[in-house]
């Protein structure tokens, strides 16, 4: 276990806790983890889900400015479902994306897992478009990517992330159970 993975851990448990909480300091939070989560995942031949790391700190920002000022007339922004036609366009980017991330591992990486690094890294992005307009279902998306994560990173011998990934599962589902409770409340 390098320090490399331990910052992941940390950076990453506080991040999770406080998204599942509301607090918009995650994304800030979050931005560290993706510095040390990308060094790790590169390291260990994850090429997908390095470069996401990338892409988790543009998003990063935006849903940091969307949680803070991207409600009506620049408010807070609040839980919401997501809609259909939305359904729509993440399951056409899903299957799109993962096909098309998985035809970039086998060319032009030596991936040894390039289709779950592919499958992971599209959940992971279309549960973090969700959690940054919060939309109560991107948790159902971060357990499914959780639940491939757990057992891909034990097999790449990150066991203290693999363990952490379980951590996540338990905080997603507390996340769920809060973010419903909030939806609740605004329907109300």
């Amino acid at each position: 276990m390098s320090p490399v993975e331990v910052a992941g851990f940390v950076t990453g448990a506080l991040c999770v806790w406080l998204v599942a909480r509301q607090n918009p300091w995650n994304w800030p939070i979050g931005i560290a983890n993706n510095v040390a989560f990308l060094v790790l995942f590169w390291g260990s031949g994850l090429y997908a889900d390095s470069g996401l790391q990338i892409v988790y700190m543009a998003l990063a920002v935006y849903g940091w400015w969307a949680w803070v000022r991207g409600g009506d007339q620049h408010t807070t922004l609040h839980v919401s479902r997501t809609t259909t036609p939305q359904w729509v366009w993440l399951a056409v980017a899903g299957v799109l994306g993962t096909g098309l991330l998985h035809w970039v591992l086998v060319t032009f990486t030596e991936s040894t897992v390039p289709f779950w690094d592919a499958i992971t890294t599209v959940l992971s992005l279309l549960a973090t478009w969700g959690q940054a307009r919060k939309k109560v279902e991107c948790w159902w998306l971060w357990i499914a990517a959780d639940v491939i994560y757990v057992p891909l990173y034990a097999y790449k011998e990150l066991y203290l992330t693999a363990v952490l990934y379980v951590g996540f599962m338990v905080l997603c589902v507390l996340g769920l159970r809060n973010w419903t409770k909030d939806l609740k409340k605004v329907a109300a």
